[in-house]
């Protein structure tokens, strides 16, 4: 392990994490995902608590669409543990959750009773699932987003424990800039100063739970270094994925859609095909994923078209794709672009074969030359508007949007658009669910 700390490497710097939270805190729990990480948080920990005499809780949310792999690897881990693992709280409970492969479905909920003929898998059985038939938690809803539970199952666990409490995190800084920040964030509250920790928030309350993230300073490297030295158990989903081209530093878990996931698509498709195939009837936009999860044609910030389209074409593939989900949205689409054509047709004498595939992007931005970039890049950006052809926002768009709502219940939430009208109408649409 590369990294040393006045002679302490970062094993043995974990090690000492773990005891001070320990030797400060009556209740811990680990919130774990069945990925590299977290899995040697938590064997790490069993350790500790071993040699302590101590138990400790676990909270493992189950998303549903995952690899076989993971769920095996999480029973394996509750067998070891066993003897110093008080409370498992596995979650298959109906969370919203982010699917960054479609502009149809932004978001899907897994364990949906109203899709069960869909699931990917069946409810898991063992004694330490919690669903919506046994929910024990009074804060929960349907559709509750992921990051509001975690925060709210904190607050639950406090109120029904004795004592002071915090949560372990398997993340490790290097991963992310947002965890990066995490981590070193000069504003947040720690636990005495221990600058691995972040005393949790609801809102502009501070809960009575530290989050530690023990781990936070590791290199990939050194989570497999510790998994060969100390004989841990591990996800084989993982070894499969390096047999498979992905180096060590490109393996990606949790849910499959997310907006680092995604680009682990086609890994899905290959390593578990069973799988897939009932992935694929599950989450809107999870082939359309699998095949341009390599460009970056996904998302709606940085993107660029596939190199062997030209625009005009890529615009037409962007409409043909909306269509298979949601004709009645393409249609929409192809409305605004033919009266884009028409005006352009009539004021300049400029037929659809004339537009170029590109103009100068500052006279594009300016709207003040037609391209099939312009065109494209509206349809991209699920501009319903179509705001970037110079279309304004009028009574019948606004009508017609909460028509399609009707049928498509996740067409558009305030927070996927940059738009301030499109937030509005967004508001209004969602503003009962």
């Amino acid at each position: 392990m590369p990294k040393v700390y006045t002679n302490k490497d970062v094993y043995a710097a974990t090690l000492e994490r773990m005891n001070i939270i320990f030797d400060n805190f009556d209740n811990i729990y680990f919130s774990v995902s069945g990925g590299k990480d977290s899995s040697v948080m938590l064997q790490t920990a069993m350790k500790v608590a071993r040699e302590k005499n101590r138990k400790i809780d676990v909270l493992y949310i189950d998303l549903e669409a995952q690899y076989k792999a993971t769920i095996n690897h999480i029973e394996e881990l509750m067998e070891i543990g066993k003897d110093v693992i008080n409370r498992w709280y596995w979650i298959a409970l109906p969370l919203s959750l982010r699917n960054a492969v479609s502009v149809i479905q932004p978001k899907w909920i897994c364990w949906d009773k109203n899709d069960k003929e869909k699931w990917v898998r069946d409810m898991p059985t063992n004694d330490s699932v919690i669903n919506e038939d046994n929910n024990i938690f009074p804060f929960f809803y349907r559709g509750m987003e992921f990051e509001e539970f975690i925060v709210l199952f904190a607050e639950w666990y406090i109120e029904n424990t004795e004592g002071a409490c915090a949560c372990g995190v398997g993340i490790r800084s290097n991963e992310s800039l947002n965890r990066f920040r995490t981590i070193t964030n000069d504003k947040k509250v720690t636990f005495k100063d221990y600058h691995w920790t972040t005393q949790l928030k609801k809102g502009n309350k501070f809960l009575d739970i530290y989050n530690f993230y023990p781990l936070y300073d590791w290199e990939t490297e050194d989570i497999w270094i510790a998994t060969f030295r100390y004989d841990y158990i591990f996800n084989a989903i993982y070894e499969l994925m390096y047999k498979n081209g992905l180096s060590i530093h490109q393996q990606r878990l949790c849910q499959p859609y997310g907006d680092d996931q995604r680009n682990g698509l086609d890994q899905f498709r290959a390593l578990e095909y069973e799988t897939w195939e009932k992935v694929l009837n599950r989450v809107h936009g999870v082939n359309f994923g699998n095949i341009y999860c390599r460009t970056s044609l996904l998302g709606n910030l940085t993107t660029e078209k596939p190199e062997h389209l030209s625009w005009e074409e890529y615009a037409v593939f962007l409409l043909e794709s909306i269509g298979i989900y949601a004709p009645e949205l393409r249609d929409h689409y192809y409305g605004k672009i033919r009266t884009f054509l028409n005006w352009y047709k009539k004021e300049q004498g400029l037929n659809a074969d004339d537009i170029p595939d590109v103009e100068d992007k500052k006279m594009e931005a300016a709207k003040k030359k037609a391209s099939w970039r312009r065109v494209a890049r509206a349809i991209e950006k699920n501009d319903f508007w179509m705001s970037r052809l110079s279309f304004a926002q009028t009574k019948s768009d606004v009508k017609r949007m909460f028509e399609l709502k009707k049928k498509y219940k996740n067409l558009i939430y305030g927070k996927d658009t940059d738009s301030k009208p499109l937030k509005r109408v967004a508001m209004e649409l969602n503003k009962d669910e």
